[in-house]
């Protein structure tokens, strides 16, 4: 009889003589009826065995527990896929202190985890931690992991004054320059961001059939929010002349399959190359300032941020505030203050003549 020998397994012989095999950390044990010893099934059955011993089980008390909790909760699971995923990049940069006892967790080890972030992945990682902390530790301390959320009050590191805007909105030259020179199989999704303010993300995966009657109606991936878009004709007819293709999606590759966000990033990166390197766009063009482009256009045509949240698919208007930021207000002001200034000239009380 052929010996079989596995590292981390024990194979022997029970007082009745039956063949045994069980893993020696976990005891977990092989049916050797169903993977019979030295088989392709046994072995396979030895692997999987083996990789989940190497999962780490958290450990009660710690941070790793509290993180493990909160992600099986509906607090996590009733988030959007997208703002999911944005956590789990968080959690996932925690995960080496994950054994770290909660009690062990105050302000000043918040701040220099969160000051460390800021030097390992930027400082808009670094606030994204504090909020993580914030949000996990005020969950954790109503079901009595903490005592009270020791995260709370902490504030972001604030952008430096001399730092360039990030994801700027795009001038009216370098739109135009971008859409003359993108190809065909580019050019309809750019339109799409361009003319609807919808992210990289939502435009990519914005299904063909959320597209009707020259008409967008759709949610947006992170808020869950509906956003409805009549389309400009600009991009009625940009999407009209688009290359056929039979993928689900409205914009597709170059293949005629859906794009994914890196595929696209990449392809359109050598476009912006290519135009800075003619001087014709400036520097640090991104897809998601055309997001900030249509606020900053809306804002500029006067209307309200409770319309460019709307717009825009925003929950809050502090966040229609911060797209439509940078927005020229000459013009609509020119007209405010003509608007309040006939209006004042209509209340100028008559002159009242000295009685006689």
């Amino acid at each position: 009889m052929t010996i079989v020998r596995v590292k981390g397994f024990k194979i022997f012989d029970d007082r009745h003589g039956r063949r045994r095999c069980y893993h020696r950390k976990t005891r977990v044990a092989i049916d050797l009826t169903k993977a019979p010893e030295g088989s392709a099934e046994f072995f396979a059955e030895c692997a999987r065995i083996a990789a989940m011993a190497t999962v780490s089980v958290p450990k009660p008390g710690t941070l790793g527990l509290l993180i493990e909790a909160y992600r099986g909760h509906a607090a996590f699971l009733d988030l959007a896929p997208r703002t999911r995923s944005d956590y789990q990049a968080v959690f996932n940069y925690l995960k080496p202190i994950a054994d770290t006892p909660l009690v062990k967790f105050d302000k000043p080890l918040v701040v220099r985890i969160r000051d460390k972030a800021a030097k390992d992945k930027g400082r808009k990682f670094a606030n994204d931690v504090k909020a993580r902390f914030s949000g996990l530790f005020g969950w954790g301390s109503e079901r009595g992991y903490l005592a009270a959320n020791t995260a709370a009050g902490i504030k972001d590191i604030r952008r430096r004054k001399d730092a360039p805007d990030a994801n700027r909105p795009w001038a009216d030259e370098e739109r135009d320059a971008v859409l003359a020179a993108c190809p065909a199989h580019i050019r309809p999704a750019i339109a799409l961001m361009m003319f609807t303010g919808l992210g990289p993300r939502d435009a990519l995966t914005l299904p063909r059939s959320f597209y009707k009657a020259d008409e967008i109606a759709t949610k947006r991936s992170k808020t869950g929010e509906p956003v409805f878009w009549p389309c400009p004709a600009p991009l009625t007819a940009i999407l009209a002349e688009a290359p056929t293709h039979d993928a689900i999606t409205l914009c597709a590759n170059s293949d005629g399959r859906p794009w994914t966000v890196s595929g696209f990033r990449a392809s359109w990166r050598k476009v912006r190359v290519k135009l800075e390197q003619e001087g014709k766009v400036g520097p640090a063009l991104t897809l998601y300032g055309l997001r900030h482009t249509v606020a900053v256009i809306l804002r500029e045509i006067g209307m309200d941020e409770r319309t460019i949240a709307d717009a825009l698919g925003q929950k809050t208007l502090e966040m229609a505030r911060h797209y439509a930021k940078g927005a020229d207000l000459k013009p609509k002001m020119r007209g405010v203050v003509r608007s309040f200034e006939d209006e004042l000239n209509k209340r100028k009380t008559k002159a009242v003549k000295p009685a006689d």
